[in-house]
């Protein structure tokens, strides 16, 4: 827990002990005191009137009981506070569950609903930079959700970040025209990265139920709400930098072999035209799929199935003699799911990187089931390999990528650390990546991807 966490359940609980239940123990001990100073004295005139035994009995009865509910008032207000406490508390933790998708009409709702009936407010409300999210209570007829801002007081919150209240009444137009007058109300800010996005209003009936309690109470949950909405702002710019990732892998793939397969294609048209004209079927289904595989994770057959693609044109290169491929994927992993752009970067670096100058190169991906939850991959070939060095740095984390241009492992250690961050960022920490080369006896690559602990992670 951070401190702003810290700072706003410190200001609910301060308000939970302010809450109305406990507000009246002052009260009932006043009253319990008058009540025993009575019953003493009447209970004192019983006996020197010598009234009947009965009355006496009866007296002292009552007495008794009284006796004990001030016991009960001066010595269990911690008890009362305590639960009231964990009872707010709670309702903060089951609000903050409603904003993990973010700030939504449906979410500002929930959370109007769960705080209505633990504040003094006669009306809450969410609001965006711009208009109503939710508002729940008396006046949610006349400020309903998609309405635009109606208050001043709002609109200053969201411009400087501050929380406000008013006792003042405040006369307001409603949607449906009427004027509303709304005697008290607290609005505090919903920051996000030190901006407001957002507001949280209570709206009182009476100027009095603005107090400290009350106070706390919008503060500290619109703290909590702040935190929550920052979390998943955050969590939001992860996905799209990896989507972003994704996009400049894809760019980072397409220019290598675009041209030359542009060019084998043309010079296609002369020789064989039939296989000409396949290829370009196929390079337009290729570069579709690439497009539509932009998303996070994909069958691992949809993967498969599209780097044996971008095989046909590599053959059709370098000669159908000079790449031999073989697969072996298990039937049980062929739905898994996997991050796009991990096998077909693998390969296509053992192409690029691992072709001897004569000969074939042996290219062979398995796939196989490593769990309930697992999959590991493995690309090999038996090309010209590196060395250890250079084998060691291609996933290090602690490296700085290498030179793109480099000779050896270069390329292709930009395209692993590329794999190896997205397989970081998405997978669990039992997920793992290693490599395997000797020069002149060809490398291993191999990825085990487990979701447990992973952002996919449901069970």
């Amino acid at each position: 827990m951070n401190k702003q966490d810290m700072r706003a359940s410190a200001r609910i609980a301060a308000g939970a002990r302010g809450l109305a239940p406990v507000d009246a123990l002052p009260a009932i001990r006043l009253l319990s005191a008058m009540a025993i100073f009575a019953l003493v004295c009447l209970f004192g005139h019983a006996i020197l009137t010598g009234v009947e035994s009965i009355t006496t009995l009866a007296a002292l009865t009552l007495l008794v009981i009284l006796v004990l509910a001030f016991i009960y008032a001066f010595l269990t207000p911690d008890t009362l506070r305590s639960q009231y406490t964990e009872q707010t508390l709670a309702v903060a933790s089951e609000m903050l569950e409603d904003i993990t998708c973010g700030l939504t009409p449906e979410s500002a709702e929930q959370i109007c609903r769960r705080l209505l009936p633990h504040t003094r407010a006669m009306t809450i409300a969410v609001t965006d930079r711009e208009v109503v999210l939710a508002c729940v209570g008396e006046l949610s007829e006349d400020f309903p959700a998609g309405s635009s801002i109606h208050t001043p007081a709002t609109r200053y919150v969201i411009d400087h970040g501050i929380a406000q209240s008013f006792t003042n009444v405040m006369d307001v137009r409603g949607e449906r025209g009427r004027r509303r007058h709304i005697p008290a109300g607290i609005i505090a800010p919903l920051m996000v990265r030190g901006q407001a996005v957002g507001t949280l209003k209570f709206y009182f009936r009476s100027p009095r139920h603005v107090n400290r309690t009350q106070y706390a109470l919008a503060s500290g949950f619109a703290e909590l709400l702040s935190t929550q909405l920052t979390v998943h702002e955050l969590e939001r710019q992860s996905e799209l930098t990896a989507r972003a990732e994704i996009r400049a892998l894809q760019a980072q793939i397409n220019p290598h072999f675009l041209f030359n397969t542009l060019n084998t294609i043309a010079a296609l048209t002369r020789t064989e035209p039939l296989r000409a004209r396949e290829l370009l079927r196929e390079f337009s289904q290729f570069y579709r799929a690439t497009l539509e595989n932009s998303g996070q994770l994909i069958p691992v057959k949809r993967e498969i199935a599209q780097t044996l693609r971008y095989l046909k044109f590599e053959k059709a290169r370098f000669g159908e003699d000079r790449i031999v491929v073989t697969t072996n994927v298990d039937e049980d992993a062929e739905d898994m799911q996997i991050p796009a752009f991990v096998i077909q970067p693998l390969v296509e670096n053992a192409v690029r990187h691992a072709m001897p100058d004569e000969g074939p190169l042996g290219i062979s991906i398995t796939v196989a089931m490593a769990g309930n939850r697992a999959v590991s991959i493995e690309v090999a070939d038996d090309g010209v390999g590196m060395d250890e060095q250079t084998a060691m740095r291609l996933f290090d984390q602690s490296v700085t990528p290498p030179d793109p241009n480099a000779p050896q492992g270069g390329g292709a250690g930009v395209a692993m650390h590329n794999i190896s961050e997205r397989i970081k960022r998405f997978y669990g920490p039992k997920s793992r990546t290693s490599v395997e080369s000797e020069p002149g006896h060809g490398t291993a690559v191999r990825l085990h991807l487990d979701l447990e602990g992973s952002m996919y992670d449901e069970g």
